[in-house]
């Protein structure tokens, strides 16, 4: 896997993809940025986010649910000090569908968290992880 950042000004970078994509990111107005896109430790966060919600969307379907959608919340803590590293993070899913399994729903979040979502086993290592869900009809 590949990426390349260019700067394009102040603390503005835009980033390629290897899948052909691009990011722009930027830092906070503190530290010079323009609020030109989301700052770098926000696309870890929601790259952490999305890469469960994979997960947990492709098992439900192995399980055969009937997930009409779904979206993650997560809420977060960073060390006070450099470098600072997320020290909390909490994910909430919404799960809703017809029919919904919460058992299913629930073994789908742990086997995400615990065995496929690599972006979550990396942030663990100086991160709590929690998860908590709610699943609704519809």
């Amino acid at each position: 896997m590949k990426v390349r950042i260019n700067w394009l000004q102040n603390v503005a970078f835009a980033a390629k993809t290897d899948s052909g994509h691009n990011l722009l990111m930027d830092g906070s107005p503190e530290v010079g940025g323009e609020n030109l896109g989301p700052r770098p430790m926000e696309t870890v966060l929601a790259g952490t986010g999305a890469c469960s919600a994979i997960d947990v969307i492709l098992i439900l379907k192995k399980a055969r649910q009937n997930v009409t959608d779904c979206y993650v919340e997560l809420e977060a803590d960073r060390a006070a000090t450099d470098p600072k590293v997320f020290t909390r993070i909490h994910f909430h899913f919404v799960v809703t569908g017809k029919a919904l399994d919460h058992g299913k729903v629930g073994r789908a979040i742990s086997l995400s968290a615990d065995v496929y979502c690599s972006a979550s086993a990396m942030l663990a290592k100086t991160a709590n992880v929690t998860h908590d869900f709610e699943v609704i009809e519809g």
